[in-house]
């Protein structure tokens, strides 16, 4: 029952990076590197399609073996923060206390973010 539920799991995350392919603002990579984990535990055939793809194995390799986040990929989601934000903003025109609380939740995610190496270490 666990494996059904990884797998399920996996596939929907599959399917929502190749929509973040088409759709510029929706990141793509970190679906891919979840879809992996739950394909590790569910489907080794399908974890390692992912992790051979020639488009999106590099990236996911580069998460799990170094926490690494490209320059590009960081610049994309700092993007893709900001632009969220302003339409959180735009669209709801949250009370004071709402509006603060999603940005600090933001501004963490951007840290964690900043603070991941762009490339591997050398040793």
């Amino acid at each position: 029952m666990k494996k059904l539920l990884y797998l399920t799991l996996g596939l929907a995350l599959v399917a929502t990076g190749i929509v973040g392919i088409f759709l510029p603002l929706l990141p793509t990579t970190i679906f891919f590197i979840l879809a992996a984990g739950c394909f590790a535990k569910s489907n080794p055939r399908l974890e390692n399609w992912i992790l051979t793809h020639p488009k999106i194995g590099p990236n996911v390799i580069q998460w799990q073996e170094h926490k690494v986040i490209p320059k590009k990929a960081k610049l994309f989601a700092f993007t893709g923060l900001t632009f969220g934000y302003l339409m959180f903003l735009k669209m709801s025109h949250p009370a004071i206390p709402l509006a603060v609380t999603v940005a600090l939740i933001m501004c963490a995610i951007a840290a964690y973010i900043a603070t991941r190496p762009s490339k591997p270490a050398t040793a």
